[in-house]
């Protein structure tokens, strides 16, 4: 079997050891081996594909894989990976590890639970390795599916709602996604459903294009937060469980990012030059609008799921410059964003499991009564806004600096404007770590409680770690980033 065939393929294996496990000690052990073996895998990933580009192998595709499904529309289960794949699958793998030990006290249909978190993973996997078209959507549709039950059944609040709501807007965007598929597959001349092959081809007319880039693009879009079609974020983060809202927000928005760059930009190069401006609007506003939004909530989920919409609107923004830099930084926030948000909600899931609020009104001086967890909330803060020697840093300075590279007014205007994000980023979250963490525990109630547990210690130390490593030693992340984006870019702009 192909090694990154293994990467959907434990998540299976996860899902019959869990229907066989008889009680919460055996799900756990479930959980923990499989989690650890993907991120073990991951990790082995990623030294095994920079020892293939060191021992000089320039394919755009490593490690491929192709086998026949349903011929007479040549369907194929194909796979490979590049340097952008390997990011999100380690990015994917550290979050199914850090999400298992978030969910450990969970006991109502933990089974139920775990299962469907684990089909979940299956389809965000199985996106990233895919290169065949029609495969992808199958393990993106497989990504989206759970999502309703997850928040439906173990959800928060308006659950149902959100759910649905959540359901409704990303089936909406699948339906433009497939139309946007069999639109490229019968303009290529119906040859292959092959990524590489179909660029390779370069064969689809420009007014076919014109069609085809804003559907996908939109459908993509839909997923990785793009305003307008951003409403279903906040109420479905709001609503989600914790690790469901880490495995959401960390990973599954990625799957938006990714797919308008290697689906809608990659493939139709010259519709996404040619109206590429409007899309930069628009993400613009996403970028500023979140940031503004966040600022006026009052619920800790909400306050991370607008800030969610401005630094996915980042990822978006900086694809679309077209250039190594902002791309090579795109992916960058992608990684940093997927790690900072699975902190911010892991932390908020475990003060509100101590605390039964999520109200900042409702919370202050948590420093002097959960001093780990309360540091832990600093450092993700901090990341959030920018700070130096943390991921967040690295990748917005690399986005703003290739946008800016871009030498015409329009571009730079809206560059400009996008860079006042992280001045009202700084606003709400300084104000938000001041208002909870100091000043006097006001609730007398909050004085009883306890801080991390060692589940809760191993979950968030991994995420910071990460963050921290990124953070300081970027260099060989972005130097295999952007070694993959290079070909990827000269693709689109010739």
């Amino acid at each position: 079997m192909n090694i990154l065939s293994l990467f959907p393929a434990i998540p299976v294996l996860m899902m019959l050891g869990l229907w066989l496990s008889r009680n919460l000690r055996q799900i756990h052990a479930v959980m923990v081996t499989g989690a650890s073996l993907l991120l073990g895998l991951a990790i082995a990933l990623v030294f095994v594909y920079l020892g293939l580009r060191a021992d000089g192998q320039t394919a755009e595709m490593l490690l491929t894989d192709s086998h026949v499904w349903y011929a007479p529309l040549n369907i194929h289960y194909a796979v490979g990976v590049d340097g952008i794949s390997v990011a999100m699958l380690l990015l994917s793998a550290v979050i199914v590890f850090t999400g298992t030990f978030a969910s450990w006290k969970m006991a109502d249909g933990a089974k139920e639970f775990f299962m469907w978190f684990c089909l979940l993973s299956t389809g965000v996997f199985g996106f990233f390795i895919s290169v065949d078209l029609f495969t992808m959507f199958m393990f993106y549709e497989v990504a989206l599916i759970p999502m309703y039950l997850l928040i439906g059944v173990w959800g928060t609040g308006r659950k149902e709602y959100s759910a649905m709501k959540l359901t409704l807007m990303l089936m909406g965007g699948s339906a433009l996604i497939l139309i946007g598929i069999l639109g490229i597959y019968y303009g290529a001349g119906a040859t292959t459903m092959n990524i590489t092959e179909i660029a390779a081809l370069h064969n689809i007319p420009a007014e076919m294009q014109r069609i085809w880039f804003p559907i996908v693009f939109i459908g993509f879009g839909v997923l990785g937060a793009l305003f307008p079609f951003h409403t279903w974020s906040p109420d479905g983060h709001a609503s989600a469980p914790t690790a469901v809202s880490m495995l959401h927000a960390g990973v599954l928005m990625k799957l938006g990012g990714y797919g308008c760059f290697r689906i809608a930009m990659y493939l139709l190069p010259e519709a996404a030059q040619e109206l590429s401006w409007i899309f930069i609007i628009l993400t613009t506003i996403s970028v500023v609008y979140g940031a503004f939004s966040a600022c006026v909530q009052t619920d800790l989920k909400y306050i991370n799921a607008y800030s969610s919409v401005s630094h996915c609107g980042l990822v978006l923004f900086a694809i679309l410059m077209i250039n190594t830099t902002a791309a090579t930084g795109a992916v960058l926030q992608m990684l940093s964003h997927g790690l900072m948000t699975a902190l911010f909600f892991a932390l908020i899931g475990m003060i509100y499991g101590r605390t039964h609020t999520r109200d900042i009104r409702e919370l202050s001086g948590l420093m002097k009564v959960m001093p780990f967890l309360s540091v832990c909330y600093v450092i993700a803060g901090l990341a959030n806004l920018g700070l130096p020697g943390l991921s967040g840093f690295v990748a917005e300075m690399t986005i703003f600096n290739g946008a800016f590279m871009v030498q015409d007014t329009f571009h730079r205007v809206a560059t400009i404007i996008a860079c006042t994000s992280i001045v009202i980023t700084a606003v709400y979250i300084l104000r938000l770590i001041g208002k909870i963490l100091y000043g006097t525990c006001t609730n007398p109630e909050h004085l009883k409680l306890t801080d991390a547990t060692w589940d809760e210690r191993l979950a968030v130390s991994v995420l910071i770690i990460a963050i921290a490593g990124l953070g300081l030693s970027p260099l060989w992340m972005s130097d295999m980033i952007s070694d993959s984006i290079i070909p990827l870019i000269s693709h689109i702009l010739n």
